[in-house]
């Protein structure tokens, strides 16, 4: 909506960019947040509109916090903040080599999330408007051979979106968690297994924006995965441990 203030983490690709895209579209002003500077330039410039880009990481939280407060000094206090920035990457624990990626992906799924909403929660309550957004995952709803870093991480990411949701009842700031499938985009590209029920990055934007604007407090999307959700939450450990024991993994090793 034309004068709407949105604040993206993780725009530099994927659903952040697609987000980025499909709001400037209709008119918001946005804060565009990654760490790659030449690409979210290029990336503002192609978009309709005035923006802001921040070439920080979630993982800094002072950064993050200075970024936060120079879009308000900017733009003002957004409407809508989005914590989207993630990454993903196989991991296995009796490997001593990946424990740094172990750290790598708490500190951006989970805590990054945390640094993103922190410059404007209070903000935002005195206000008594806005929606946090926290872009979780279905592979947070049961821990996945492999990836038990990613998994953890947004299984942790949930819960504290779970969290905050209670914690600001009443306050006119609104929570709202989605937890995507298979998304077409450079972090899923690299998965060698079937994803059901795939969708692209801008269609996945639209729906988002759609639970974001009724206030949607949990959303899986696309709505198969919904199903597919359940389904996991229900099987017995026994079937499941048997049944994903077998699947391929995500691979291990790539650039964080």
């Amino acid at each position: 909506m034309a004068g709407e203030r949105v604040f993206i983490t993780g725009a530099s690709s994927g659903i952040g960019a697609a987000l980025a895209r499909h709001y400037a579209a209709r008119g918001a002003t946005l804060g565009l947040v990654a760490r790659r500077e030449d690409v979210l330039n290029d990336l503002a410039q192609s978009l309709p509109g005035t923006h802001h880009i921040h070439a920080v990481d979630v993982a800094d939280a002072g950064a993050m916090l200075a970024a936060g407060q120079d879009f308000i000094a900017r733009a003002g206090l957004p409407d809508i903040v989005i914590a989207n920035a993630g990454i993903s990457v196989g991991t296995l624990t009796g490997e001593r080599e990946d424990l740094p990626a172990f750290r790598r992906v708490f500190e951006t799924n989970a805590l990054g999330m945390v640094h993103t909403f922190h410059p404007f929660l209070e903000a935002m309550k005195q206000a008594g408007a806005g929606r946090l957004v926290g872009i979780a995952s279905v592979a947070g709803i049961r821990g996945l051979p492999g990836a038990g870093a990613y998994s953890a991480s947004k299984a942790a990411a949930i819960a504290y979106l779970e969290s905050l949701r209670v914690e600001l009842r009443g306050s006119g700031v609104r929570v709202v968690t989605l937890a995507p499938g298979y998304i077409a985009t450079p972090m899923t590209a690299v998965n060698p297994y079937a994803m059901p029920f795939l969708l692209p990055a801008d269609a996945a934007a639209r729906r988002i924006s759609r639970a974001i604007d009724a206030g949607t407090s949990y959303a899986v999307i696309p709505w198969q995965m919904a199903i597919v959700a359940k389904l996991l939450r229900l099987l017995p450990n026994a079937v499941f441990d048997a049944f994903f024991a077998r699947a391929t993994r995500k691979p291990r090793g790539l650039d964080l």
